[in-house]
């Protein structure tokens, strides 16, 4: 079939690579080099760009020699030469380090034990290829329903649900038509059906987790009404399924509910839903429905839909004993009970529930029921931590008040004071320094506004940030063309994750010792704010920039900002890996010792892979 968006013959048309960074014009790079590309219309902007030219007296010239003192920004010859990191073999195109599929299959199956987090203790040290073929996605909102078939060239999942509309193979694209398991006729009708349960359009409901998320249509489509999903799926026999997630431009982490703890805060999301995501809901006294419990915000809701609902009508259609469904709902129902959660609706095979703002309200039950509540002050303590089989209490002991309770409506609470700011529930930071810190984050995004001219173009959908703070770099940035990963990292000294999500953003924990859980080439635009500082007596720093080489796109781009000793080293070691970078001064001038260093990544594919 004939490509329907670029002209030439299966995507060979040439454009200028886009990347347009004032103050590096003559240094950098990628201006004149020419690439494949499937952007399309973004090209265009790009080249217009290149056509005016850049204002390349934005960042002055460095000289840290005259700057400052001691020799912390000199380089030192004596210091040994950095790695040549060599391509991978072809064969690590898709490599997911902690969710390697040869490992998985020699665990246990149970509790999903398989699917989870296990990180190799030997690090692949080599630079993961981009597919022969390779190029850049379609702009959204157009990479909702195409992907390039060379990004993901698997076609599994358009036999396997070729009859429930999740995906179409065409010539050289993959088309998503919107369709699920449990919405054949679409996820706009299925959110509207939600939608007159649930407050979706006036902002009440921002964030919104989808457990066993398919290619995460779900959230796609939510995102046009202002909800900002958090998928996850595991890597199993469906290939790429999250890797066509993020394709599209919808955020998404592989990832699995089974022994561990979901690396979320607790109170974080307004919705929660779990489409046939086959998730068994009352195994274990209902140990993952209490783990969702814990990350859902009082007042939000719980959609399940699929198996058991409605089992009486659907058993047959199901393959499934009638007597099994109906206990499985029971015990659904029970275990609802002495959550709090309050049924709001059944309607055809959708149940949703609505978790009460006010414990107090049912604590009768739950004392009757022999409930047991876990500690308040490890509600937010997950990394590698197994799942409790106890219920989040809503509140701190010492306290009546709900720490999500004066949550405002988004956009409204992207800028408002966090109720945990408010409250007090965050140690050590006042009202003052949180909105100090709000202020610092616009300015530096003004700042890199001014480096890299497209950055609200609409070239950078997914983005990340490495180590997020209260999620002031994502606030000032929030565009509808672009979403924001937060990431706290586990060795921060305070965690702020469940301030990120009070701003209606969302994030995850991690720790960057270890490779994140994510398809490689998935991000356009990775930002390290004081990382290597962070973690400069934790691991190695060659270790964290493969990563960064790992998930971020050919021609992504990275800014590193981080005192100057340090960004010397980070620079040293990325003259090794095909990236092209520039450093240069703090916004405030050249006095100051933290600065900028800006790096993009080259495009290169497998053909040279042979390691």
């Amino acid at each position: 079939m004939a490509n329907k968006f670029n002209s030439g013959d299966n995507r060979t048309r040439c454009s200028m690579s886009i990347f347009i960074v004032a103050g590096l014009c003559s240094f950098f790079f990628l201006l004149g080099t020419w690439q494949r590309s499937g952007f399309g219309k973004g090209d265009s902007i790009a080249i217009e760009m290149t056509k005016s030219g850049a204002n390349c007296n934005i960042m002055p010239k460095i000289n840290f020699e005259t700057h400052h003192s001691g020799q912390a920004g000199i380089m030192d010859d004596s210091d040994p030469k950095p790695n040549v990191y060599k391509p991978c073999h072809r064969r690590y195109t898709d490599y997911t380090p902690c969710q390697d599929q040869r490992r998985a299959m020699t665990l246990s199956r149970t509790n999903m034990l398989y699917r989870e987090r296990h990180c190799p203790s030997v690090k692949l040290r080599c630079l993961i290829p981009a597919p022969n073929g390779y190029v850049s996605p379609f702009p959204w909102p157009k990479s909702r329903d195409y992907v390039p078939y060379a990004n993901a060239p698997y076609k599994s999942l358009t036999v396997e649900k070729a009859i429930q509309n999740w995906i179409q193979y065409e010539g050289d694209v993959f088309r998503f038509p919107g369709g699920g398991t449990q919405f054949p006729q679409g996820a706009d009708k299925y959110i509207d059906q939600l939608a007159s349960v649930i407050p979706i359009q006036n902002g009440t409901v921002r964030t919104a987790l989808d457990t066993g998320c398919g290619v995460a249509s779900w959230g796609a489509y939510l995102w046009n009404r202002n909800v900002i999903t958090m998928s996850f799926a595991p890597r199993d026999s469906h290939q790429a399924q999250i890797q066509f997630a993020l394709e599209r431009g919808v955020p998404a982490v592989i990832g699995v509910l089974g022994t561990i703890k979901m690396p979320y805060p607790a109170r974080a999301f307004d919705m929660a839903h779990c489409s046939r995501c086959l998730i068994p809901w009352g195994i274990n006294d209902g140990l993952y429905m209490k783990e969702v419990d814990r990350v859902l915000r009082p007042g939000g809701y719980w959609v399940l839909s699929g198996p058991p609902i409605n089992w009486n009508t659907n058993y047959k259609a199901w393959q499934r004993p009638k007597e099994e469904l109906q206990e499985e709902q029971r015990k659904i129902e029970e275990i609802a009970k002495r959550l709090c959660w309050e049924k709001k609706s059944e309607d055809g095979e959708i149940a949703i529930w609505q978790k009460r703002i006010d414990s107090n309200s049912c604590r009768a039950a739950q004392e009757n029921a022999a409930v047991t509540f876990c500690k308040f002050e490890d509600s937010d303590d997950v990394w590698y931590k197994k799942i409790e089989p106890c219920v989040t209490p809503y509140n701190i002991a010492k306290t009546d008040k709900v720490p999500t309770a004066d949550l405002k409506s988004f956009p409204e609470r992207l800028h408002a004071i966090p109720p945990r700011i408010a409250s007090g529930s965050v140690s050590g930071v006042s009202i003052e320094a949180y909105l100090e810190d709000s202020k610092k984050w616009k300015k530096h995004v003004n700042a890199y506004r001014k480096i890299i001219k497209i950055i609200d173009s609409g070239r950078y959908r997914n983005i990340m940030d490495m180590n997020s703070g209260f999620g002031g770099f994502a606030a000032a940035l929030q565009s509808p063309k672009l979403w924001v990963m937060n990431v706290v990292p586990t060795i921060a000294k305070n965690s702020y994750l469940g301030v990120v999500y009070e701003r209606g953003l969302i994030g995850i924990y991690h720790d960057w010792c270890e490779a994140f859980s994510t398809y490689p080439r998935t991000y356009d635009l990775i930002h390290a704010n004081g990382v290597f500082s962070l973690y400069k007596d934790k691991c190695d720093f060659e270790d964290i920039l493969l990563e960064m080489d790992r998930i971020l796109r050919p021609e992504g781009a990275v800014i590193f900002r981080d005192g100057v000793d340090v960004l010397v080293k980070v620079k040293k070691m990325i003259g090794s890996m095909r990236w092209d970078f520039k450093m240069m001064d703090h916004e405030d001038g050249p006095l100051v010792p933290e600065k900028i260093l800006v790096a993009v990544k080259q495009y290169w594919g497998n053909s040279t892979s042979t390691l």
